[in-house]
C-alpha cells in the first residue's frame, strides 16, 4: 500500500506542476488581491479537485466520462468560465487605464483596481477546477493503475483523492509565496498591466482552445 501511495503521489505531483488555468488562476489573483486571493486560489483549486476525486470514488466521473453530452456539457461550461475570466481580466485592466493616465509609482496592495477578496477567490479557483473534467478523467484514468491487490477501490480512490488535493495545495500555495516574493515590482504599474494582460490573454486563450477541442 505505501508503494502504491508514493507512486501515486508521485504522479500527482509531475500532473499538478505542469502549466494548467489553475496556476494562471493564482499568478493573475495574486496580482488581483495579493498573497490572500492566490493563496484563497490555491485553496479552491485543491477543494475543486478533492471534489472531483470524491467523484471519481463514487463512479460519478466515469459515467461523465461515458455520457459524452454531458461530458461534452461540463467542458463547455469550462470553457465559458476561463473565457470570462480571461475577458474580465483584459477589461478590467483597461478600464483602469483608461481612469487613470498617471497612476502612482507603485499600485499597493488591496487597492488597485478591481482588488479581489479571499471568499472570490477561494470560489473561482474551486470552479476553474470543478468546471475542468479532464481532472476527473484523471482520476479514472489513473487511481486504478495505482490499487493494490485487495484493496479498497472506493476506500484507495477517496485516500487518492486526499493526497492529490494536498499536493495541489501545497504547490499552489509554494507558488502564491513565491509570486508574492515578488509583489512590489509585479505591482509596478507597466509590469502590474503588462502581466494582467498576459494572464488573461492566456485565461481566454485556454477557454477557447477547449471550447474548440469540445466541438471538434
Amino acid at each position: 500500500m505505501t508503494t502504491a501511495i508514493l507512486g501515486f503521489a508521485l504522479f500527482s505531483l509531475l500532473v499538478t506542476v505542469s502549466p494548467g488555468p489553475d496556476l494562471v488562476l493564482v499568478l493573475r489573483n495574486c496580482l488581483r488581491g495579493g498573497r490572500r486571493a492566490g493563496a484563497a486560489t490555491g485553496l479552491g483549486a485543491a477543494v475543486g479537485s478533492l471534489g472531483w476525486g470524491v467523484a471519481a470514488a463514487f463512479g460519478l466521473a466515469a459515467a461523465l466520462q461515458r455520457w459524452d453530452a454531458a461530458f461534452t456539457f461540463v467542458k463547455l461550461a469550462g470553457a465559458a468560465y476561463l473565457v470570462f475570466l480571461g475577458a474580465q481580466a483584459l477589461w478590467a485592466q483597461r478600464r483602469a487605464v483608461a481612469l487613470s493616465k498617471e497612476p502612482p509609482a507603485v499600485v499597493p496592495e488591496g487597492d488597485a483596481p478591481g482588488a479581489l477578496g479571499a471568499g472570490a477567490a477561494f470560489r473561482q479557483g474551486v470552479l476553474s477546477c470543478l468546471l475542468n473534467p479532464k481532472v476527473g478523467v484523471f482520476f479514472v484514468a489513473v487511481a486504478p493503475q495505482f490499487l493494490p491487490d485487495g484493496a479498497s477501490p472506493l476506500t484507495t480512490t477517496l485516500l487518492f483523492g486526499v493526497i492529490d488535493a494536498v499536493i495541489a495545495a501545497a504547490w499552489l500555495l509554494l507558488v502564491t509565496l513565491g509570486a508574492t516574493r515578488f509583489m512590489a515590482w509585479l505591482r509596478r504599474p507597466r509590469v502590474h498591466r503588462n502581466l494582467e494582460r498576459a494572464t488573461g490573454g492566456v485565461l481566454l486563450a485556454l477557454g477557447l482552445g477547449t471550447a474548440a477541442e469540445s466541438v471538434v
